[in-house]
């Protein structure tokens, strides 16, 4: 494990996670508009795999957590905490490389992390101020994760089934719902969308002084 680096706090970061299909992706965006803060999502990071033929890309396990450049993902959000702008990689997921564009992202008061390892390395953990974690019953995932695929990725229902019960259900057992234990807000992803993200705003306000 990295040593945690002690940084002066330009930005407050907000890490929300979950299993996919719970419903962080929403929860994301609603408290995005509330706050006016950019969501940062941890999806960029994906590790580049260009050096593979592309049928090897698409057999790679990514719902596995060293699939993700986390230490490039330390290093920049600790840049932000420092007040200093960051080149965030910009992620081809048809092809599974690294683009050669970047996204030059600029320190602001709040930042949102978002994606299934936002609390799962121990690091990355120590640079949030707050930490969430979205909750939902695995049937309930696993139709927001078909009907998703299927609509916006033309993925056959078959594929996404035995992708879900191979990998996704597998690996968030192993790797995602373990990190509920390091949340300082656990919230459901099947209530009210506006219920739950003034549940999150309120937290801020009475534990972190923010929006005051």
């Amino acid at each position: 494990m990295l040593e945690e680096t002690k940084v002066l706090q330009e930005t407050f970061l907000v890490g929300i996670t979950g299993p996919s299909g719970a419903g962080k992706t929403e929860l994301a965006r609603r408290i995005s508009r509330l706050l006016n803060a950019p969501i940062y999502p941890l999806d960029s990071y994906y590790r580049d795999l260009s050096h593979m033929p592309l049928e090897d890309r698409a057999r790679q396990n990514f719902d596995d957590p060293a699939a993700l450049d986390h230490e490039l993902l330390f290093e920049h959000l600790s840049s932000l905490l420092r007040g200093t702008t960051v080149d965030r990689p910009v992620y081809d997921f048809a092809h599974h490389v690294r683009t050669r564009e970047v996204e030059v992202v600029e320190p602001c008061k709040i930042t949102i992390l978002e994606g299934l390892f936002a609390l799962y390395w121990a690091n990355v953990r120590s640079l949030l101020g707050l930490k969430v974690y979205v909750t939902a019953d695995d049937p309930i995932c696993f139709e927001r994760r078909l009907a998703r695929d299927v609509r916006e990725r033309g993925r056959s229902a078959e594929s996404v089934r035995r992708q879900y019960e191979t990998t996704v259900r597998p690996m968030a057992e192993r790797y995602i719902y373990p990190t509920r234990a390091f949340a300082d807000l656990v919230v459901s992803g099947t209530g009210r969308l506006d219920k739950t993200s003034a549940r999150v705003v309120s937290f801020l306000k009475a534990q972190h002084g923010l929006l005051s």
